[in-house]
């Protein structure tokens, strides 16, 4: 039987969760043979540490970005008891799952099977939901769709947007690990059938995704507000046929009718509009246009000219 100090495992990781995990297992004093991950995305905003670098500072050797082929080769060749995905990018081939006797193990930012496939963390927030988690899953050929080994669940508040709901189920993914990880060699850890039909799939959010529909209810365009802001590329309408991107935004009303949808209807001492919905009315708070600078509304979009002129979102 492998023991904790003798189990060797390679890791498919990226991102915060990733190096979270990563250095949970680390501090286990588990023997990580390899990590596979990803270069950052200068497109992207980086704000996680790096796997990468962690790796490196412990010995561990790094590999970015293989090919498949190349990928079975190299994990063939280090004999891994089993294989841990925290965040890694990429669907992991059945073929290299079976190289793992003890398994092969994702950790998932949902509660499964709700919210299987991409994104999950932005589109809990865009439909509303009120609760969301973390769930590690034996690995198969279908994403999300293993045996379910142990989940921890978060409730979302209104205060949350994709960062602050993200760092929320970072702790909740090193406790499963650091609970977990000693069954899993042990060979006790439990085991759940995933009942697929009575979960969810999305897919990748696009950047089109992001627009916003003023006839929408208020608390729709809120919602989709705080799930694709900083760190994402955020949500948008258009003032004037120029692209406005709104960063952050609460709710006016929540109903009743206030006026033309995307008209705005009150401006507040500090620089915020209140805009009417279809249902109830948006306040926003920190918005820019496109190649603009980001600032408080009314200085926004004073560079479109006189707030007072501009009375349509569109």
């Amino acid at each position: 039987m492998e023991s904790l100090k003798s189990a060797r495992c390679v890791l498919f990781a990226y991102h915060e969760m990733g190096y979270a995990c990563m250095e949970a297992l680390l501090k286990m004093g588990a023997p990580i043979a390899a990590l596979f991950t990803h270069r950052d995305d200068a497109h992207e905003e980086i704000w996680w540490r790096s796997c990468a670098e962690l790796a490196a500072r412990h010995g561990v050797p790094v590999h970015f970005d293989e090919s498949i082929d190349a990928l079975g080769a190299k994990v063939s060749a280090l004999k891994p008891a089993l294989l841990y995905s925290f965040s890694y990018r990429h669907l992991i081939p059945a073929s290299l799952l079976e190289l793992a006797p003890l398994g092969a193990f994702n950790l998932h930012p949902s509660l499964l099977p709700a919210y299987r496939g991409r994104a999950p963390v932005n589109w809990v927030l865009v439909n509303g939901e009120r609760e969301t988690g973390v769930s590690l899953h034996y690995m198969v050929a279908r994403a999300d769709a293993g045996d379910i080994v142990g989940q921890r669940a978060v409730a979302i508040d209104d205060t949350d947007n994709a960062l602050t709901l993200y760092r929320k189920l970072i702790p909740l993914g090193v406790d499963l690990i650091e609970e977990l990880h000693p069954k899993i060699i042990a060979g006790t850890a439990p085991r759940r059938k995933v009942e697929i039909a009575k979960g969810s799939y999305f897919g990748r959010r696009r950047p089109d995704d992001g627009k916003i529909d003023w006839h929408w209810p208020a608390r729709r365009i809120f919602n989709l507000v705080r799930a694709v802001t900083h760190p994402y590329p955020g949500a948008f309408c258009f003032v004037g046929g120029r692209k406005l991107l709104v960063w952050e935004a609460k709710i006016g009303a929540e109903n009743g009718t206030c006026g033309a949808p995307g008209r705005v209807v009150r401006e507040s001492a500090d620089g915020a509009l209140e805009i009417a919905a279809g249902e109830g009315s948006v306040i926003v708070e920190v918005a820019q246009f496109e190649g603009g600078v980001e600032g408080i509304a009314r200085e926004a979009l004073s560079q479109a000219g006189r707030v007072a002129d501009i009375i349509q979102f569109d």
